[in-house]
């Protein structure tokens, strides 16, 4: 892993009238790894996430990619970087098939005319990075599982050759089947050099294809952590602020009480 992440954060400060909603959040992000963005509904996630994509600037604090001090102020800045992003709702078309999805605002033309062969060739090298089989590519995205629809949504944001990707709550309301792909496009990317930031409410996933966890809490950091060498009990006290509850406890032997 190289030493210099591809994304560092440092001091990021973001404010809504009153409302605090990030404090000098710290983070980094390397080629090759995952690292699981957790914490509470309110904890100051979604705002992280808007500051790294462009869509809602820091006010203060410091964005490096790859170790360059750099600004993002808008969406175009972090493509242009080579930030992507899939969002819990997909933001596909269900009308259009898996190729019009893919390059919805990015068709390849040949002398102004839509090369239909390039797109359609590059959709299937695409799939198969993921062993994502979609026997008719022409089939609309409505037709599709949630599974493959996820699977669709990450191959759009690889088209920009992105070296980072954010992932949010990639595995809500799928099926225990459908997670399991899904975590597996997650090693298929980190495998590929990439760096990717999970955001997510499930620890078990987590647990699964994290290598580091970074905790917010209150807009705040509030742990880092080594995923293979910390308990989940660990992580869920550092999102919740306590030290002694359900989860804990069941964790914890009687005689350690």
């Amino acid at each position: 892993m190289s030493t210099t992440p591809v994304l560092a954060l440092h001091g990021i400060s973001k404010r809504f009238g009153a409302v605090q909603a990030l404090l000098d959040v710290d983070l980094e992000i390397h080629a090759g790894e995952v690292v699981a963005l957790v914490g509470d509904n309110g904890a100051g996630k979604s705002t992280l996430v808007k500051v790294i994509t462009g869509a809602g600037p820091a006010d203060d604090g410091v964005i490096e990619w790859r170790g360059r001090t750099v600004r993002i102020l808008q969406p175009r800045d972090a493509r242009e970087l080579g930030i992507a992003a899939a969002y819990q709702d997909l933001a596909l078309c269900e009308n259009l098939d898996v190729i019009g999805n893919l390059f919805l605002g990015r068709e390849v033309t040949r002398l102004g005319v839509l090369n239909e062969v390039a797109m359609e060739q590059w959709t299937r090298e695409l799939l198969n990075t993921f062993s994502l089989h979609i026997p008719d590519l022409r089939a609309p995205v409505a037709t599709l599982s949630s599974g493959q629809r996820q699977g669709i949504a990450i191959c759009r944001c690889l088209l920009g050759e992105p070296e980072l990707i954010l992932l949010d709550e990639p595995t809500a309301a799928l099926g225990v089947q459908q997670s399991v792909q899904v975590l597996d496009y997650i090693e298929r990317l980190r495998e590929r050099g990439l760096g990717v930031m999970l955001i997510s409410h499930n620890l078990g996933d987590v647990k699964a294809v994290a290598d580091r966890a970074v905790v917010l809490r209150l807009g705040r950091n509030n742990g880092f952590f080594d995923v293979t060498t910390t308990s989940q009990e660990q992580i869920v006290s550092s999102i919740t602020g306590a030290t002694d509850n359900a989860v804990s406890r069941r964790a914890t032997p009687e005689w350690e009480l």
